[in-house]
């Protein structure tokens, strides 16, 4: 009997403890206390170097809870949050200590600091204003994985800098630390070049877009377009430095490039005019492999390199038809002149050559699996999309791998039943879908699975026209990513996971933010 007692003691603590821990990602470990820490206008943040990330709990305890805290440069007679460098620690590895009487978060660097930080923040009660309770708990954690992603193709429809901006703080909130930008595609160029201003000028406009269900084949005939300028997106990049967010912008090759192609027709392997393409699909027209468009791309990539920091840089390599290399008797002679085997083979070469490129200005390649096909580029990491198989076969030959399979991570695909559902891409990926995933494939062994540097959610956005629209295809998905990619996922535990969602959308609600109830529907 008083083991019965002791283990029903023990499962009501549970519950009660999870009940008012709503943190997503769910922090590797938490030892709750007794009692609350009393947040007010009274409590300063003692900062020491940490002064960007004191401001930033500044900013957003005063915006979502009207908060007034002040930041400090010496200890203080009231119950205080300590910021605290601690050079002993890991990288991403960070302690949040709540006590009664004050707080202290330490981390080796600023980064860990922000980290433990997103989570105090959401330990706050969703309700809460002037003052929140803040249960007492210890909490160390650290992610699983290195590379924790989200992807926004600003191509399909255009999203202002502002609203990539909002992306980022989403992003931050759940503790993904890298961002990917696909700026070029067939539908639009997004990224001002200033050696090729027709980019922009041309390249970043369509006279119409595909509407309604893809197999109807409608269209408008509404211009459509924009581009950041090279002073936004260093604005963005800043930005995202600022959440500690790695930004990799993708820049399209060999295929999707009709928006080029239509600004310097010279890129074509044919003659002609051409049009941005308004169509969604795979288009046939790509990059002809000669020395111009070589060149076009090397100075294009200088200016890329310029306005971002960060060592990766995508530079696409799927779905690239190989119809206009194939009827083009300057392609057939380039691949008997290079020994190559196939079209194949010539695309590996014309991956390879613009790696070479790339990592002799310091930079590194990420490209979606198909760069696998015809040998893959010797420093090559692969984004593995079509399935797990292209990031097995990255991993097992030494190659950093990206898990985001379309099954799972793509967001633009339908959540509930699509009889109710806005109009989406196609497929079926729900909420515990994602949760389920797991980015380590079982094929690989110990060894093979550190090439696994983590995951990512894919937002492709041919049927996603506006920016509230964004939000209810990654909400709450992103949220279960994060989870996954943090490491602390546990599919035994999803309805306790579903519980800290719901707390969540009391906050989407008070800042207007949209979300899908799919999930919590069916």
């Amino acid at each position: 009997m008083r083991h019965l007692f002791l283990f029903l003691f023990l499962l009501l603590f549970s519950f009660s403890s999870k009940a008012q821990f709503s943190v997503i990602p769910k922090p590797l470990s938490v030892q709750p206390g007794e009692g609350t820490f009393t947040l007010s206008s009274e409590t300063p943040v003692i900062a020491g170097k940490f002064q960007n990330e004191a401001k930033y709990l500044q900013k957003h305890l005063q915006d979502e809870f009207q908060i007034a805290i002040h930041i400090s440069g010496k200890k203080s007679r009231h119950p205080s949050i300590l910021l605290q460098e601690n050079p002993n620690l890991q990288p991403n590895e960070y302690y949040l200590s709540v006590k009664q009487d004050g707080i202290a978060v330490y981390g080796k660097t600023s980064k860990e600091i922000f980290f433990a930080l997103q989570t105090l923040l959401q330990m706050l009660p969703a309700g809460a204003s002037r003052q929140a309770e803040i249960p007492v708990a210890q909490i160390h954690d650290y992610p699983k994985f290195g590379y924790r992603g989200m992807h926004l193709d600003v191509s399909r429809h255009f999203f202002t800098a502002d609203e990539v901006k909002r992306y980022l703080d989403y992003l931050a909130y759940f503790k993904f630390d890298k961002f990917h930008w696909h700026l070029t595609d067939d539908q639009g160029w997004r990224i001002e070049i200033k050696k090729y201003p027709k980019l922009t000028t041309a390249g970043a406009w369509r006279n119409g877009s595909q509407t309604g269900p893809y197999a109807d084949m409608k269209f408008d005939t509404i211009r459509y377009g924009g581009f950041y300028t090279q002073e936004e997106i260093l604005d963005v990049v800043r930005y995202a430095q600022k959440l500690h967010i790695d930004v990799i912008p993708e820049i399209e090759m060999p295929g999707h490039e009709m928006a080029a192609i239509a600004a310097y027709p010279e890129l074509s392997c044919t003659k002609g005019t051409f049009e941005v393409r308004k169509e969604w699909g795979v288009e046939e027209n790509i990059l002809c492999p000669t020395e111009y468009t070589f060149k076009f791309l090397e100075n294009v990539l200088d200016e890329v390199i310029r306005l971002f920091p960060y060592e990766y840089i995508h530079i696409g390599g799927d779905e690239a038809p190989k119809t206009s290399w194939k009827n083009s008797s300057f392609c057939q002679e380039l691949i008997q002149r290079l020994n190559l085997k196939d079209e194949h083979g010539l695309q590996s070469y014309f991956i390879k050559r613009m790696e070479k490129y790339l990592n002799s200005k310091g930079k590194k390649i990420i490209g979606w699996n198909e760069i696998l096909e015809g040998g893959l580029a010797p420093n090559a990491t692969v984004m593995s999309w079509t399935g797990e198989e292209g990031g097995i076969e990255a991993a097992k030959s030494g190659h950093k791998a990206i898990m985001t399979p379309v099954a799972t991570n793509y967001f633009d695909h339908y959540q509930g039943d699509p009889k109710t559902e806005p109009l989406a891409f196609g497929g079926y990926t729900t909420l515990q879908k994602v949760y389920q995933y797991q980015p380590v494939p079982k094929e690989l062994n110990a060894s093979e699975a550190q090439y696994i540097w983590g995951t990512q959610g894919n937002v492709w956005t041919e049927y996603i026209p506006d920016f509230p629209q964004v939000e209810y295809m990654i909400f709450p998905r992103m949220m279960a990513l994060s989870e996954v990619a943090w490491g602390t996922s546990d599919t035994r535990q999803y309805q306790y996971f579903l519980q800290r969602v719901q707390t969540h959308f009391k906050r989407f609600d008070r800042l207007g933010i949209r979300y899908s109830k799919a999930a919590f529907t069916q």
